[in-house]
């Protein structure tokens, strides 16, 4: 089975990255109580934090890796599109390269952090209306894009508008990640 090419912004690997490693946090403090015991606090989840191991390789392996550096050094959150894992708004925050380059191989890593877009204030006081923001929805078993369309109330050229990433909504199965209103 062939996977889909990683997208990040503008950018769409040419092969997918060798390895991915995802680690999903959680904030626990703890605090001393007499008599030698602690008791544990929950501060609930932090960020997700996406890293993996590349390569390019061919005569233009060097010019490829220039084009992702290009990407990092933009700066901001765009769409992180994983071929496997949910896609989600991320920060593009280290970019390294793993050996000396040369121009017919490169091997780098990279790290990606997920944004929260729970915080729906700004430094002005306004707060998003919540139907505005997209949010995630996962399909289950036996569900379609269209399905999903109708439930969400969108036409199929919204839900499509608002996945990009989705190349043909007849492939789309259960399990899936989709972006909804």
């Amino acid at each position: 089975m062939e996977l889909t090419p990683m997208q990040y912004k503008g950018y769409v690997w040419p092969h997918n990255p060798r390895t991915y490693t995802i680690r999903y946090q959680r904030q626990v403090a703890v605090h001393k109580v007499p008599f030698g015991r602690y008791a544990m606090q929950d501060l609930g989840l932090t960020r997700r934090v996406m890293t993996g191991e590349g390569e390019f390789y061919g005569p233009t392996a060097y010019e490829e890796f220039k084009k992702l550096a290009s990407v990092f050094y933009e700066g901001g959150a765009g769409p992180l599109i994983h071929p496997v894992w949910q896609s989600s708004k991320a920060y593009f925050v280290e970019l390294a390269l793993a050996q000396e380059p040369r121009k017919d191989y490169v091997r780098y890593t990279f790290t990606f952090w997920e944004t929260f877009e729970g915080y729906s204030q700004g430094l002005t006081g306004q707060k998003t209306p919540e139907t505005s923001r997209p949010r995630t929805y996962i399909l289950a078993q036996g569900e379609t894009f269209w399905s999903v369309a109708r439930d969400c109330g969108l036409t199929e050229t919204e839900l499509l508008a608002l996945n990009p990433q989705v190349k043909n909504p007849g492939l789309v199965k259960g399990g899936s990640a989709l972006y909804v209103k």
